[in-house]
């Protein structure tokens, strides 16, 4: 009896591609495994919706149109979505040159308060 490996194309090959095995990586991202663009996207960097999925949109791009209403760095969505950092950049990166997200730099050290006030703060809220 078989066990309905890869060569069959059996429920080993089904359970892989629903797994995100490299061959539906591969399709999802058209074989590519940087962004059209030369777009600078790190791990921290935050997605912003400003399109709605077209129909001929794939379904992570759907997904992660849905998901960035409010601001979500690459890296949450690889998590949400079970994708690679990598591939996520490739589908952010067209959607980018699509003019449906848009790229918000994460808060910089220079952005946050001092640590002497947010210590004042601390100490003020503790007396009450």
């Amino acid at each position: 009896m078989s066990d309905g490996g890869p060569s069959e194309g059996g429920t080993g090959a089904r359970r892989r591609w629903a797994e995100g095995g490299p061959e539906r990586l591969y399709v999802v991202t058209g074989g590519r495994n940087r962004p059209a663009e030369r777009v600078a996207l790190d791990l921290v960097a935050l997605i912003v919706t400003r399109g709605v999925p077209g129909p001929a949109a794939h379904p992570e791009q759907a997904a992660i149109l849905r998901m960035c209403t409010n601001p979500l760095s690459v890296a949450e969505l690889s998590a949400y979505l079970s994708l690679p950092a990598s591939i996520v950049s490739v589908l952010v990166g067209d959607l980018i040159d699509g003019g449906k997200v848009e790229v918000r730099a994460p808060a910089s050290a220079a952005a946050l308060p001092e640590a002497a006030l947010l210590e004042a703060v601390i100490d003020g809220l503790s007396r009450i």
